[in-house]
């Protein structure tokens, strides 16, 4: 990246991102091509599919910024951020199979195409293939933290199954299962950009929070995005976590404040799954606030993330961690 391509005095945006990002996530997409490389030709299709799908690459993006920006000049990052997505990608493997998806940026999943069985197995691949690559940055403190979130990860989505179908889900079962799900890869993110940095433990564990406060923003606003997006924007069908019955906070959160009629109706509608009521329950979800508590939690874990990161220099690093922060709760999709 090259250091002061955005002034300190305007707003931010998101082709500021991309401009300051650019170079560093090319040498990024050059990590991730050589490592996806195998003689087995289903590993690379399907490999290839997932990883070039359109996806906002943020996990990666958010290891290159925290590196910079806490004065990290190595060659590390880049490594490490393509582990970050080459661990993501294979829980995105499972999770398409678990809830046997057919969608996902707006393409078919791979397990729609190749079958459930190849997708379980690419995935197992990708994270071995992940461990493989982050042993070559020769940090154990890095490799147990990665371990550690990808151990968490795998715990939050045996939660979120036991949870399906269960309306009385309460809001705290709901934010262990999204830190797990999704949180924790955040805040492992952050936190290596830290470690990359030789930070000391202050500024490690500010990063660590950033990315934990981040991460749960990113999940409260696309489990709100999953009863207000379209499909085309969403790149998956809308009301998927209500077919799957899935009890994300709008639900949780309905259920608490609906009358009698409304509470049944969401009840059914969790624990038998569907689409059969989504557009009764979208319309209790606004009755009831429920939308718009959803995304004032979010907007809240925005505003501690941003509080994380105060005291860093002020910078064009910082200023993309900022408008990540403020991006979170602002997209459409």
């Amino acid at each position: 990246m090259t250091e002061a391509l955005v002034s300190p005095d305007r707003t931010f945006s998101l082709e500021d991102l991309n401009t300051l990002t650019e170079s560093d996530m090319q040498r990024v997409n050059q990590v991730i091509t050589e490592n996806l490389a195998s003689d087995v030709v289903l590993i690379n299709q399907l490999s290839q599919h997932i990883i070039y799908s359109g996806g906002k690459r943020l996990r990666p993006i958010l290891v290159l910024l925290s590196a910079k920006a806490c004065g990290y000049s190595g060659d590390d990052d880049a490594l490490l951020a393509a582990v970050v997505e080459f661990i993501h990608t294979a829980t995105l493997l499972h999770d398409d199979v678990v809830d046997e998806s057919e969608m996902r940026r707006g393409q078919k999943t791979a397990n729609n195409i190749w079958g459930n069985e190849a997708a379980v197995l690419v995935g197992d691949y990708l994270y071995s293939r992940a461990f493989q690559m982050m042993v070559r940055a020769e940090s154990m403190r890095i490799m147990d933290l990665l371990a550690d979130a990808t151990n968490t990860i795998a715990q939050g989505e045996v939660l979120q199954l036991l949870n399906i179908h269960d309306a009385d889900t309460t809001e705290e079962k709901y934010h262990e299962v999204i830190y797990g799900k999704t949180a924790c890869l955040f805040e492992a993110a952050t936190r290596i950009g830290a470690i990359l940095g030789d930070s000391d433990t202050g500024l490690e564990q500010a990063m660590a929070d950033f990315g934990r406060h981040l991460g749960t923003a990113f999940q409260l606003v696309d489990d709100a995005l999953d009863y207000t997006a379209n499909s085309d924007e969403l790149g998956k069908n809308v009301g998927d976590d209500l077919a799957e019955g899935k009890p994300t906070l709008p639900l949780i959160y309905a259920m608490q404040h609906g009358n009698d009629e409304q509470k049944a109706l969401i009840r059914k509608a969790i624990e038998e799954g569907g689409l059969e009521h989504i557009s009764a329950i979208t319309n209790i979800l606004d009755e009831t606030g429920a939308l718009a508590y959803t995304l004032g939690q979010a907007r809240s874990e925005s505003t501690l993330a941003k509080a994380a990161i105060k005291s860093l220099p002020q910078n064009e690093f910082k200023q993309a961690l900022l408008f990540l922060a403020d991006y979170a709760t602002q997209r459409g999709y």
